[in-house]
Formats: structure tokens, sequence, C-alpha cells
């Protein structure tokens, strides 16, 4: 069974404060030249997308600088539900899921703020406090995904923090995925969970939009 983790990309879709807006429109049509071909302009960071460590520090990796198996694999799920608005993640709430937190594993956070994408309350989001930022860095996780605008407060602090700590381990950050609730389900009848957070490959790139997928084993 496959679970969509992605939001549909589409002209005027929300995208965070400053970034570049979405239009897609025809650029070629079957009518006038015989095939249909979209035009696409889009931020790296629009809809659900990955970021590379180079998105926040121009030493850091490129998304390319990275191995693809930062992208997929084993996928843990935190479920983060219920938090008020503008809250963090504390590192207490990793306790659930501390035995799953190991190299290879992606961290899914579910914040159950996917439910209101595409409203001004979207904005208003839990973030992942810096210390359970660290702690899941020390554990050898290198993959973090939530379904929220970011893993930091909208808008964010000049130092970005979780950003900062995830991004300086070379970790990848996913952003704006859905449907991690059904997950947590999955996850607590004892099976299996891969996530693929595969990007385009862009050179040289801060990051890049993704078909986020699980596979439910």
């Amino acid at each position: 069974m496959i679970v969509d983790l992605s939001v549909p990309v589409v002209s005027g879709m929300p995208v965070y404060p400053g970034d570049p807006e979405v239009e897609i429109a025809p650029a070629l049509t079957v009518a006038v030249e015989g095939v249909n071909v979209l035009g696409l302009h889009l931020g790296s960071q629009s809809g659900t997308h990955v970021d590379a460590p180079f998105h926040i520090d121009d030493t850091l990796p490129t998304l390319d600088d990275l191995p693809l198996e930062r992208f997929l694999g084993p996928a843990a799920v935190l479920d983060a539900r219920g938090l008020p608005p503008r809250s963090p993640v504390s590192p207490s709430m990793l306790e659930p899921v501390a035995a799953l937190l190991r190299p290879g594993t992606v961290l899914l956070v579910a914040t159950g703020w996917d439910e209101h994408w595409g409203t001004p309350e979207y904005l208003a989001h839990p973030y992942l406090d810096a210390e359970a930022a660290r702690l899941i860095v020390a554990a050898g996780v290198r993959t973090v995904g939530v379904d929220a605008l970011s893993v930091d407060p909208t808008p964010a602090p000049a130092d970005l923090p979780a950003h900062r700590v995830l991004c300086g381990a070379h970790a990848v950050i996913a952003e704006n995925l859905r449907n991690l609730g059904p997950l947590l389900e999955v996850q607590a009848a004892g099976r299996p969970i891969e996530a693929s957070l595969l990007p385009l490959r862009l050179h040289a790139a801060d990051g890049s939009p993704v078909r986020a997928v699980a596979r439910i084993g």
C-alpha cells in the first residue's frame, strides 16, 4: 500500500512568505502545437519539498552533494498532534519513538497541521524545539519531515535554530507533508513503513519539490 504524503502543486498554492509564487499554465497545446506541455514557475521550496543544508549556509552541502540514501528509508512517526498554535515539539515528545531513532531512519513529525493547508492558520504551526533537534541528530537520524510549513516557527527567528541544528549535521528536512496521521495507526499496529522523499536532480540546489510517499509493509 502506498500513501501519498504530498500536497498538490497548483497555481496560487500557499508558499513560504516571500518565496516565488507558483504559476502553472499551458505552454503548448494539442490544438495548436500538436502536444500538451505545461509551463512551470515555482521556487525550489514550493509545496512538499526537501531542504538541503545549503538552504541556510553557503558552505554546507547542496542537494546533489548528498547521498540518495538520505532521501528514503524506514520511517518512524512522532505523534505531535494536539499542540497549540506556535508551540514547540519538545524533547520529551521524542520518548515514544526513541527506540526507533537510528542512522538511516526517516523521522516524520505528525503535528496534524496539514488540516490547515491553504488557510491563514497554516502559518501558526508547531515547530521543532532546537534541543529536540539536537537529540534527533545525536541518535544518528539525518532525515526529518514535518506536516507543517517549516521545522522552525513562521516567521522564523533570524538564527533558524532547528534548521541550524539539522542542516549543520548535513541532514535533509522535508516540509509541507500531509497524511501522517494514518501512519501513526500503521506504526502502532507494528507494520513497517518506508518513506521516500526523492527530489528532482537540480544542480547545486538548496532544495527541491518532491513527490513524498510512504510504503506500508
